[in-house]
């Protein structure tokens, strides 16, 4: 595992986009693991830029998503869905058939748990997996618990999580209490790992990487990978 520290959220969101931008170009159909949530926001941002000057083509590229909550449909401003739209798809120039997330209004979540492992699989596993961390380690929606969750599965929030994510939702009642979510064997699958991880998380940081490998810590499951790199931010 290697991490990097750097001076502050522009240098890491910019050098988590070179990082993506160079598997792009390095295989153009590649499949990428993206993620959501506030980390991810600036490399969204440089990834967008670097497409719309020319210097980046996602024609090929094919992506998939760690999560989605339950409950939520794609159009909906609270869902990743909508959020991976606006962000990044709407903005480079992926062919939307290839951008991949698991349904939150599935009507039968358990067949959609299904569905979405056998698609991650039949796509060959992501070539890079973009990761943020939850302040209780969780990576992609996989809570503390008693073991890894290998396989897609729903996930009922921790109520640190509810209350993290409810800075983005009216009232912390509105947040979804569900979630679907990849599981900790199609992360460790992925060729390459990329986590970011800004200023205030740096405690679990700490205890993820350089303590103990237990699934009450689930990212800690990345020191067993064998190509993980984290970017921590200090300011």
């Amino acid at each position: 595992m290697k991490i990097i520290h750097v001076a502050d959220y522009e240098k890491m969101s910019r050098l988590a986009a070179n990082m993506i931008a160079g598997q792009v170009l390095l295989k153009p159909d590649c499949v990428l693991g993206l993620a959501t949530g506030s980390s991810p926001i600036g490399t969204y941002e440089n990834l967008a830029a670097a497409c719309q000057e020319g210097l980046l083509d996602f024609s090929q590229v094919r992506t998939v998503n760690l999560d989605e909550y339950c409950g939520l449909k794609p159009e909906d401003p609270q869902s990743y869905r909508y959020f991976m739209d606006k962000n990044l798809f709407e903005k480079v120039n992926v062919a939307m058939e290839n951008t991949h997330l698991p349904s939150g209004s599935a009507p039968d979540m358990e067949a959609e748990c299904v569905r979405y492992e056998a698609l991650v699989e039949s796509l060959g596993w992501p070539d890079l997996q973009l990761l943020g961390i939850g302040h209780n380690g969780h990576i992609g929606f996989n809570e503390p618990a008693e073991d890894f969750p290998t396989t897609v599965h729903t996930v009922k929030l921790a109520e640190s999580t509810i209350q993290a994510n409810s800075r983005l939702f009216e009232k912390v009642e509105d947040v979804p209490t569900m979630a679907i979510t990849m599981g900790i064997g199609a992360i460790m699958k992925a060729k390459r790992v990329l986590l970011i991880a800004g200023a205030d998380k740096r405690e679990i940081v700490e205890k993820a990487f350089h303590g103990p490998v237990t699934p009450q810590v689930p990212a800690s499951i990345l020191q067993l990978h064998r190509d993980a790199t984290v970017i921590l931010c200090e300011a």
